[in-house]
């Protein structure tokens, strides 16, 4: 039974849950880039390229013969999988740098010392009148 109590608190610590959230949100924003590298970037670079299909570049190792599959080199595939990385990579480096800048600028503001309790302000004041007696 303690086992699955230490599972439950490993599980409900903020870090895990973060991390998991992360997770789910980092495969969606995935998703999102592979779509836009796919049907949105590649489509025109394509077609600068003189109707050049990404996808389709390949090259035959082995052609095929009877009921076997041609072994190919798809690196097309590569190239487009790559675009993908180099996107979200700079995405999450922009994300990062404006989080570290928030961060920079919260550090860089000090925050005003605190004023003196009521006990703090008599004490000096009687340590001001002890001073200046005669």
């Amino acid at each position: 039974m303690s086992m699955i109590k230490e599972f439950r608190e490993f599980a409900m610590r903020g870090n895990v849950i973060d991390m998991a959230v992360g997770i789910v949100i980092g495969a969606a924003f995935g998703k999102i880039v592979s779509s836009f590298v796919s049907d949105v970037l590649m489509p025109p670079l394509g077609v600068v390229l003189g109707g050049m299909n990404f996808t389709g570049l390949a090259l035959t190792l082995k052609a095929a013969s009877g009921d076997v599959a041609a072994v190919t080199l798809n690196y097309g595939t590569f190239i487009q999988t790559l675009l993908d990385f180099l996107i979200i990579a700079f995405a999450i480096f922009m994300v990062i740098k404006a989080m570290n800048s928030l961060k920079k600028k919260e550090q860089e503001t000090p925050a005003a010392p605190p004023q003196p309790s009521a006990e703090e302000v008599l004490l000096t004041e009687i340590r001001d009148l002890l001073k200046n007696r005669p």
